[in-house]
């Protein structure tokens, strides 16, 4: 998906199949984002919501990364309930960053890691 505004969201849906997790990517608008990629042209700050649908009480407890330290994501916050993820990118650093999600739930002690969407940067 290409993001050609200042601001993004995309659904984080979670949900069980024979007791796995399976992520799905949709943008606020329902439209199907396979691999939750996305490619950012301008400065944006991309939010990611959570839905929940395993009944586990899944929150967002941050983002890891492959290489934290080339510049394409800028910073990443988490809302205090734990719903939303919001991603800085100025988008001054072309190229592209993989990452995981690191979700924690209300059944154990266990942290849950998403598979790797990334942020690819197109500066103008």
């Amino acid at each position: 998906m290409n993001n050609t505004n200042a601001s993004l969201i995309i659904n984080v849906t979670v949900s069980l199949e024979q007791g796995e997790p399976v992520f799905s990517y949709q943008s606020a608008s329902g439209e199907p984002l396979p691999s939750g990629d996305i490619t950012v042209t301008e400065a944006s700050t991309i939010t990611y919501k959570l839905v929940d649908n395993t009944g586990k009480g899944l929150k967002f407890m941050g983002a890891g990364f492959n290489t934290p330290f080339d510049g394409i994501i800028d910073a990443v916050t988490v809302s205090s309930d734990g719903q939303y993820l919001q991603m800085l990118d100025t988008d001054q650093t072309a190229g592209t960053t993989k990452f995981q999600f690191i979700l924690s739930n209300t059944s154990n002690s266990l942290f849950i890691l998403s598979p790797d969407p990334e942020v690819k940067n197109n500066p103008d």
